[in-house]
């Protein structure tokens, strides 16, 4: 997977620095609350919300379990449509296919609607190295893209913007990328709106050809659905001659009526509505050779793995596949409204970044071996996943993972991971504990000599332990330890009868 940030430093280091900008932390927290504010009221509507989150849960379940004969059926179903499927094992060959695929056309400009898997494998920059320039048409991600900047959220990319932000970047750049940014805006959301709708209108009239992604894919029928809120989508779905879909092979499910599950619980998990403004469907090519159908007259489908199927092999961190990119984990999550998007040094920021980043490019950079700990393991992201994703426990998996080593999965073959460097203390503290519990009389001795000590104990640990309890109280140390005090009273019944 090619999606890291270059240049970034691992999380504790990217999150000390955003923490200490208040502007982001303002824009952050005015944004988070408010999603999570309303998707909490969407989410109260549904009586059988319950229900239909261990739908989703189970169907997800079963194509992970399936996935090979459900991506065959997919690639017939498309083809019997008229569409083209290519397959793509990592990022660098879903770049030549489709840098390949639009020199074919002979045209050098592309414009996209919103794709996570094309920020994945660094798309923009491969076509761009080969002399293709790729407008996006997300308004938030037209932002991030007119700023020279990242995206830092999977719902909203420019959600560390403001609205005088917006403006000034819109003012500064919409000239050099096309028509430039009327006289005179000003920061209000209908100018904002207005300005990007001109900017984009001449791009979606001329373009040739449009590239996208797809929230999920039918494998009974070959249909791709996107689901926005803008219609930007449905400008580069029909109007380009050619379309080409860059999807992840986990984003398929088996019939229609699979369907209707996730798109009763996506919108309300991400947008906090009862049903996305934009539904768009379409199944193979649509506008013939002659050009009398709708949509593009020719259809490319690449199926991307990049490290999908190795995660698939892990029994416990596989479920993460299950993500349908809602972003409600990331509105609740405390740590990601303090340090934003940026801090996790990918495409894919908040709590499933922290699962799924490492999963997918394998947790050999200081970045991916720091994600698992971006975390305070409290549980709400596991609350709020429309398809039961437990993520606090695929963190503390993977947080052993970095530590411990052990066998892993890596492009298809088993291979033995080395445990991280720094965490020596770590290890060596774990055996200890290990070597105690084991010997009954050695952890009563311990505890005895814990409790009579108690008086000179330090507030914080030295060491490497200071890094723990700079920011935690150390737990006191009873007077008195639990056996000792279960033995002397009886299980307390002796201290009842004398307090009688």
């Amino acid at each position: 997977m090619s999606g890291t940030f270059v240049g970034m430093p691992a999380f504790p280091k990217a999150a000390r620095e955003a923490v200490a900008d208040p502007t982001l932390r303002r824009n952050l927290r005015h944004a988070t609350h408010t999603i999570r504010a309303k998707r909490a009221a969407a989410v109260a509507e549904v009586s059988d919300w319950a229900a239909l989150r261990e739908a989703g849960k189970q169907i997800k379940d079963h194509t992970l379990r399936h996935l090979d004969r459900y991506l065959v059926q997919l690639e017939e179903a498309v083809t019997a449509a008229g569409g083209t499927v290519h397959w793509a094992a990592d990022a660098d060959e879903a770049n030549r296919i489709v840098t390949r695929l639009v020199k074919e056309t002979g045209e050098s400009e592309v414009v996209k609607v919103k794709s996570m898997a094309t920020q994945e494998i660094g798309l923009n920059e491969a076509l761009e190295a080969e002399g293709v320039r790729a407008y996006e048409t997300d308004l938030a991600e037209l932002i991030v893209q007119l700023g020279r900047d990242r995206p830092s959220h999977i719902l909203v990319p420019a959600i560390h913007r403001n609205r005088g932000e917006i403006r000034d970047i819109f003012r500064a750049e919409m000239g050099a990328w096309g028509r430039p940014a009327p006289e005179g805006l000003t920061d209000t959301p209908a100018e904002l709106a207005e300005a990007a709708r001109l900017h984009l209108r001449e791009k979606f009239l001329r373009a040739k050809v449009g590239i996208s992604g797809a929230n999920f894919m039918v494998a009974e029928t070959g249909t791709l659905v996107v689901v926005e809120s803008e219609g930007n989508g449905r400008m580069c779905l029909t109007l380009p001659e050619t379309l080409i879909s860059v999807v992840g092979i986990e984003k398929i499910v088996p019939t229609w009526r699979d369907l209707e599950v996730f798109l009763q619980t996506l919108p309300r998990s991400s947008t906090a509505e009862r049903m996305n403004p934009y539904t768009s469907m379409w199944t193979g090519a649509g506008g013939g050779a002659a050009g009398e159908g709708d949509g593009p007259r020719t259809f490319h489908l690449v199926l991307l793995d990049n490290g999908r199927t190795d995660t698939l092999a892990d029994e416990v961190g596989r479920q993460a596949l299950r993500c349908i990119r809602c972003s409600a984990c990331l509105n609740v999550c405390p740590v990601y409204e303090r340090a934003g998007g940026h801090a996790y040094g990918s495409v894919y920021p908040g709590p499933i970044g922290a699962i799924l980043s490492p999963q997918l490019r394998g947790t050999g950079s200081e970045i991916d071996a720091s994600l698992p700990y971006a975390s305070s393991l409290c549980g709400a992201c596991y609350e709020v996943c429309p398809v039961a994703i437990d993520i606090p426990e695929v963190l503390v998996h993977l947080r052993e993972r970095v530590v411990e080593g052990g066998p892993v999965t890596r492009a298809g073959n088993r291979v033995v991971l080395k445990p991280a460097k720094g965490h020596a203390a770590e290890r060596a503290a774990m055996r200890a504990a290990g070597w105690a519990f084991a010997r009954p009389g050695v952890l009563r001795a311990g505890q005895r000599l814990a409790s009579r000590t108690r008086g000179l104990h330090p507030r914080t640990l030295p060491g490497p332990g200071r890094a723990w309890s700079a920011t935690r109280d150390l737990p006191a140390v009873p007077a008195e330890p639990f056996r000792d005090w279960w033995q002397r009273t009886n299980g307390g019944a002796t201290e009842g009868r004398t307090a009688k």
